[in-house]
């Protein structure tokens, strides 16, 4: 089987743009190339396409490689425009032609704010710093990111339902995109799960994701080599665990996944399962909490709204969903809770 190519995130190509608009903006000159070196060790490197500058801002762009994975902005053209700001102001951002701006609460930016993500706002001052430390000037900067037919292509993702208007949003968390490929990625839990057989171990964590893996891992002290990245695919990890058992799993997952795990999901990627917020307020009403949600925008602020009880009713509801899925009490489970920054909001306790 051939492996799928990966690519590169929005975020990562708004930091390449803004790196080498910082560069000319400094030096004068685009290089012919640029590169960035992202928190898993990956050096990208793009050719910096329409290219501009004038007296005290230079602006380029970065043609968007999704790899195999079949993302709607594949091939986008991701511009970042630098100019001088005032003494002392630091890294400012706003979002140009084709980049959203949140208009509801329950995401992690304030409403009015471009939809630059917080990693990807890391990302591109960590870029940009790079070039002004290296010079030895302040960032004192002014960096507006836009995306070529950035509205049209927002059309087909969930920014409208979101309230994220005028564009798509600019994210990413590690810099790469992983090609979606539901078979090669339940073929690579399954393997996953085999190698811990084989080597005995007694306890393994499944997470959705990178941050929720961390939690867990600090929690218990277990190495990488114990992980599991189960991503939204909790139903086949379960599964594959009924007839693999392991003595021990951490589930640790965010909260909104885990809302659809504790609904019923079995498969909680956003295109396959979505939370219908007029049936989750009933659910709730089932289970004690009684709140008005059916006009929330997210579960983010479904929690912001209820707030600890929510993650706990969450937690208790997700592993009585899990245990059910694995059918067998062979595996005892934990379950984690986790926030976007990567603290444990709620814990459902192994059985003793």
């Amino acid at each position: 089987m051939t492996e799928l190519r990966k690519g590169w995130t929005t975020g990562c190509c708004a930091a390449l743009a803004a790196k080498a608009a910082t560069h000319a903006l400094i030096h004068g000159t685009f290089p012919d190339q640029i590169s960035l070196r992202l928190p898993g060790g990956e050096h990208p490197c793009f050719p910096p396409i329409k290219t501009k500058s004038g007296t005290g801002w230079a602006e380029c762009g970065i043609i968007k490689d999704a790899g195999d994975d079949p993302d709607v902005t594949h091939g986008a053209t991701i511009i970042s425009h630098v100019k001088h700001g005032k003494p002392q102001q630091g890294i400012q951002f706003q979002g140009g032609k084709g980049v959203g701006k949140i208009t509801k609460p329950g995401l992690p930016l304030a409403i009015g704010e471009p939809a630059i993500n917080p990693v990807p706002r890391l990302m591109i001052e960590e870029a940009v710093c790079e070039i002004t430390n290296q010079s030895g000037h302040t960032p004192d900067l002014t960096i507006t990111i836009s995306v070529l037919n950035g509205e049209l292509l927002a059309k087909r993702t969930w920014n409208p339902r979101l309230g994220i208007v005028g564009g798509i949003s600019i994210l990413g968390t590690t810099g790469i995109v992983r090609p979606f490929s539901c078979a090669a990625w339940i073929a690579s839990i399954h393997r996953g799960i085999d190698v811990a057989n084989a080597e005995k171990l007694e306890h393994i964590i499944a997470a959705t994701g990178s941050r929720s893996e961390l939690a867990a891992r600090n929690r218990h002290n277990l190495p990488e080599t114990s992980c599991i990245d189960m991503g939204d695919f909790v139903g086949g990890t379960l599964k594959y665990l009924r007839r693999h058992p392991i003595p021990k799993l951490t589930l640790a997952g965010g909260i909104a996944k885990f809302t659809k795990l504790a609904l019923g999901a079995n498969d909680l990627h956003s295109k396959r399962s979505q939370v219908d917020f007029t049936s989750l307020q009933d659910w709730l009403g089932q289970h004690g909490i009684k709140a008005n949600i059916v006009k929330a925008n997210t579960v983010l602020e479904v929690y912001e709204t209820i707030g600890p009880a929510y993650a706990k009713c969450i937690a208790t509801e997700a592993k009585k969903a899990a245990c059910k899925m694995l059918g067998t009490k062979v595996v005892n489970i934990e379950l984690l809770v986790v926030d976007r920054s990567g603290n444990i909001l709620a814990i459902e306790e192994f059985d003793q």
